[in-house]
């Protein structure tokens, strides 16, 4: 039975990489004449929110926000945990009214299409060259400074086991967020490593559902003022996984 639940899984997988590289493909003209200036850019923010609203229709993933409080107007440092590649394309049509650029690992630079799609509208990060990751940041520096949110995951991988329990976080968004004064908007994703899992693991779970996503209180800039780094960190990481222990206790 489990493997019939895989082989199922593997074939959703492929349905949804079907429909992604189509619409990737479609829209990979317009996407190109948003990027040749300043001013058409925020125009390719729009093309993504388009797609991440296909993803949810034609893969049939509606979204359940629980908001904890308003959502502020940007910019604003994005923190989230993170299991599933869901949890980057739905995150446009979830916060769609401030654009954002990802900080992402520059591995997805491999792919191709993906790769214009990706350095073109957000922040390639170089884990293993102290000189590029340097760069990384300034340039993240420079698109705060110029009115774009920010997005981080701060577990910086896909926790390998105990899903969907946390590992610790990474220090660089905290450390970010005190350096630029801004503030904070966590989320915590609740199921998305059910829907569509690392597709690495071919046969691990992936089907049509409802995504739950926990859109928490912002953290004010005097907030992040009054602690350190680590303090903030630390503070960040029980207020993200709050939710995830309290659905699943026996993790924790």
């Amino acid at each position: 039975m489990r493997v019939i639940f895989g082989v199922l899984s593997l074939l959703w997988k492929v349905y949804i990489a079907v429909v992604f590289f189509v619409f990737a493909i479609v829209l990979y003209p317009f996407f190109l004449l948003t990027t040749l200036t300043s001013k058409t850019k925020p125009l390719g923010f729009k093309l993504f929110i388009f797609w991440s609203y296909a993803i949810r229709v034609f893969c049939i993933y509606p979204v359940k926000k629980i908001q904890h409080g308003p959502i502020p107007h940007g910019p604003y440092i994005i923190i989230a945990n993170h299991t599933s590649y869901l949890d980057i394309f739905l995150m446009y049509s979830i916060l769609p009214n401030h654009q954002f650029m990802f900080l992402g690992k520059s591995e997805i630079l491999k792919y191709p299409i993906v790769s214009t799609y990706f350095k073109s509208m957000n922040v390639p990060v170089y884990r293993h060259d102290k000189s590029r990751a340097g760069r990384a940041y300034i340039g993240a520096i420079n698109a705060y400074q110029k009115g774009y949110s920010l997005a981080i995951f701060p577990e910086g991988t896909f926790p390998e086991i105990d899903l969907p329990k946390m590992v610790a976080f990474k220090s660089g968004a905290f450390k970010l967020a005190k350096e630029l004064n801004a503030p904070l908007l966590p989320l915590t994703f609740m199921n998305n490593y059910k829907l569509f899992s690392d597709p690495m693991n071919w046969l691990g779970p992936a089907r049509p559902g409802l995504s739950i996503v926990h859109i928490h209180e912002k953290i004010s800039v005097e907030q992040v003022k009054s602690m350190s780094a680590d303090t903030l960190k630390e503070y960040c990481f029980e207020l993200i996984s709050k939710p995830l222990q309290e659905a699943h206790p026996e993790l924790y």
